[in-house]
């Protein structure tokens, strides 16, 4: 086995490697997509202006040995010291529930903290976000992980600006995603930073997954957090009435009618429930189907932005900057699927 993992690892070791090295520190019960996702990503990634493959990737552990998964597969991994004192392009720690004793351990808090400072970029994966904290890498930084750790994140380390929506994070050489597949989506926004969008865009082709989702986007179902929020159902029907009425008058007056509630009650009630005004509520369901048809349809934005009560281009927007930092004629050519 360790001749084996010796070879994995040979063109990486190699003093004179001219790819990119990306090292990932794994841990016992790590998420295995929260690794294969990115090592996918990082090694398949062409660098088409060399005509060679990009990156060189390795993956290491304190001891060195196979590292158990959350799967019933385990990670063959190379011992840590062995990279200690190569310079390494892009260090990924791994999250998984075994984030929570690791960031607690001395010795690879050590590691990371060394590997950090011969790395021109660190990141994390889902809660492996924790363990860079704890190394202290993130202080002062903005970073998101997984959303069921961010409370965690924020209490463990209030020097972290925790945010708990974007999928990923870049502050400076810093970055962070959120859960599992967000790895995916962080790593082909890496390699587009590197590489360039054409030979991103070729590895996801490849893996048969939509080009990089940009970091603005959530990492919650619009319509599964409107659902966890109104857990008894309450407002469900007006939710589907406003979805499919988007045109329609949705003020106030009008909501509280289709409710059988007063407008003042109504408005009092739905945002102690739902966490937002009504009329935000409206706004986040036009942005929701606008995004829909923006990737499946061949409207217009003109057209879109009627159909889903906009009204004009310019408010949808200005709708599109404000809660996703992105035009939607930015957000059309990168998610557009047909």
């Amino acid at each position: 086995m360790k001749d084996k993992m010796t070879s994995i690892s040979a063109n990486f070791l190699d003093a004179d490697c001219d790819a990119r090295r990306v090292l990932f520190v794994v841990y016992p019960n790590i998420v295995l997509l929260d690794l294969v996702g990115p090592l996918q990503v990082f090694s398949h990634a062409p660098d088409l202006e060399r005509g060679k493959v990009g990156y060189s990737c390795a993956v290491t552990s304190v001891a060195g040995d196979l590292v158990e998964t959350n799967t019933v597969v385990a990670i063959p991994s190379e011992p840590i010291d062995r990279f200690l004192n190569l310079d390494i392009h892009t260090l990924v720690i791994v999250g998984g529930d075994g984030a929570l004793s690791a960031m607690f351990d001395e010795a690879l808090l050590k590691n990371i903290r060394h590997l950090a400072s011969r790395a021109q970029r660190v990141g994390s994966v889902c809660s492996g976000a924790l363990v860079l904290a704890a190394a202290g890498l993130l202080d002062g930084r903005r970073a998101v992980t997984h959303w069921e750790d961010c409370d965690m994140l924020q209490n463990e380390f209030p020097a972290v600006c925790v945010e708990m929506d974007p999928i990923f994070i870049k502050d400076g050489d810093v970055w962070t995603s959120a859960g599992i597949t967000a790895g995916i989506d962080m790593a082909l926004a890496i390699v587009t930073e590197d590489l360039g969008r054409q030979s991103a865009l070729e590895v996801a082709r490849s893996m048969v997954t939509h080009m990089a989702r940009s970091g603005g986007q959530s990492q919650f179902s619009p319509v599964l957090g409107r659902q966890l929020r109104d857990a008894t159902g309450r407002f469900e029907q007006l939710h589907q009435w406003v979805a499919e009425n988007l045109k329609a008058d949705l003020r106030v007056e009008a909501l509280a009618d289709r409710a059988n509630m007063s407008p003042r009650n109504f408005a009092r009630q739905y945002s102690a429930q739902m966490g937002l005004t009504p009329a935000k509520a409206v706004e986040a369901i036009r942005l929701e189907v606008a995004r829909d048809l923006l990737e499946t349809s061949g409207r217009s934005i003109k057209q879109v932005a009627v159909q889903c009560g906009f009204n004009d281009e310019e408010r949808m927007r200005r709708a599109f900057v404000r809660v996703l930092g992105v035009a939607p004629s930015d957000y059309r050519r990168s998610f557009r699927t047909e």
